[in-house]
C-alpha cells in the first residue's frame, strides 16, 4: 500500500478525479481518501510513478509520503 499527499484535494469531486484517474491505471486497485488529511491510499499493482503521473493528469499534484 502506498500513501500519497495530495495538497490541492479539497472536496467530493476532488476525490472522484482522483480515484478515476487511479482506476484508469488499476481498475481493481483499493483507495481510501481522507480529504481532511488530503491523503490517498492505493492498494495495487499500479506503479507509484505511474499513479502520480495519473494525479498530475487530473490536475492534482501527489508526493508519496508512505
Amino acid at each position: 500500500m502506498t500513501k500519497f499527499n495530495v495538497p490541492e484535494m479539497t472536496c467530493n469531486h476532488c476525490k472522484a478525479s482522483i480515484e478515476k484517474a487511479i482506476k484508469g491505471i488499476d481498475e481493481t486497485a483499493r483507495i481510501d481518501v481522507d480529504l481532511d488529511a488530503k491523503t490517498v491510499f492505493v492498494e495495487g499493482a499500479g506503479e507509484d510513478a505511474a499513479l502520480i503521473s495519473a494525479m498530475k493528469e487530473a490536475g492534482y499534484q501527489a508526493i508519496v509520503i508512505g
